[in-house]
């Protein structure tokens, strides 16, 4: 197993190697060290301190070599992640790749996007994802960072402590009109006698194509454009005994494209039973109205009239007659009070004899 493995790293520095020898800018530079290249692999600290000297020279290709050194004497060099995708549904754009494993130790990755204005027009600037810098999962939520249909570039990179892996671009660029768009999760109910549906919120960007109609032969198919999200909506009131249906396909209009329509879902409203039982309901409302409302205006109109013009019933000691002898039936208890009323009566006729 270690000469495999020392077969691989051999490989693996000799195609550095390759690269740097067949660059024409290097020829004359790195011509002048072959003796410090064959004497690494006999003494690795005398290349080591040339190698700091001249790497000013030999910039990135002698760094490129001292990365293939390290692996082949046994340095641990951190892999990069790889197998990058993006999986999109309903413009949810989620970027996946193959975890770095190394026992015993967490991992973190850095991601990095490039739109088509980073790539013409800002001399190819890489800037850190919003919500993946870092993250420990490896699967990035990007569509924050997706907002334009454009083509964008992505980038991943695993880091352990000081060790950080070199950058995995994502193969092909990402473009989110090549999102997967599904019919939205709907609830088609009826509520008495309207016709009623409830659809997924799916997000802003999204407007649904709601088609219903009369089940019966060569029904008319009507087309409604919903916007409101999680909010149930009326969509048109149904005949007794009749059945309708209704199915919906989402819109985007940012990608211009839209889902196919989902399955027909129908709902049917009583024939008889519903209508009579409203107008047996009716018919007592308005008998009961007939003998209520009279009563209570009669009822009103009695609190009014006592309230504004009150009739107010005077005792019998209190009534004053021309005649004295009227007073004389007063009772027992009440005789002081009757003899001062017929001194009063008295007065004025006396005065008129």
């Amino acid at each position: 197993m270690f000469q495999v493995e020392l077969s691989r790293q051999t490989q693996t520095l000799s195609v550095v190697l390759e690269e740097i020898l067949t660059s024409p800018i290097m020829w004359f530079f790195c011509a002048l060290i072959p003796c410090l290249l064959i004497g690494c692999f006999l003494d690795i600290g005398i290349f080591q301190n040339s190698l700091a000297g001249l790497q000013k020279l030999c910039i990135p290709e002698l760094g490129r070599v001292k990365t293939s050194l390290k692996h082949l004497y046994g340095v641990a060099v951190l892999p990069a992640p790889q197998n990058l995708s993006v999986q999109s549904t309903n413009m949810k754009h989620l970027l996946t790749w193959s975890p770095v494993i190394v026992p015993g130790e967490i991992i973190y990755y850095f991601v990095e996007y490039q739109g088509e204005y980073e790539s013409l027009y800002m001399s190819h600037i890489w800037i850190p994802s919003s919500w993946c810098s870092p993250t420990e999962g490896p699967a990035c939520d990007i569509t924050d960072d997706i907002t334009a249909t454009v083509p964008y570039n992505l980038r991943v990179r695993a880091t352990l402590g000081s060790q950080t892996s070199a950058w995995s671009t994502l193969q092909h660029p990402f473009n989110r009109n090549s999102t997967i768009l599904t019919p939205p999760v709907m609830e088609v109910t009826k509520d008495g006698f309207h016709l009623v549906i409830k659809l997924e919120d799916l997000g802003p960007q999204f407007e649904f194509l709601v088609a219903y109609w009369r089940r019966e032969p060569d029904a008319k198919e009507h087309v409604k454009v919903v916007r409101s999200r999680g909010i149930p909506v009326h969509l048109e009131t149904m005949e007794p005994g009749a059945a309708y249906c209704v199915k919906v396909r989402t819109f985007v209009k940012a990608i211009g494209r839209h889902s196919p329509f989902s399955q027909a879902e129908c709902v049917k409203v009583q024939g008889e039973a519903l209508p009579l039982a409203l107008a047996l309901f009716a018919f007592f409302g308005f008998t009961l109205m007939l003998v209520v409302m009279p009563l209570s205006v009669w009822k009103m109109g009695r609190l009014l009239r006592y309230s504004c013009c009150p009739v107010v019933v005077l005792p019998d000691t209190l009534k004053i007659t021309n005649s004295p002898q009227k007073l004389i039936s007063c009772r027992k208890e009440e005789v002081e009070a009757c003899a001062t009323a017929v001194l009063s009566s008295e007065e004025p006729f006396r005065s008129w004899i």
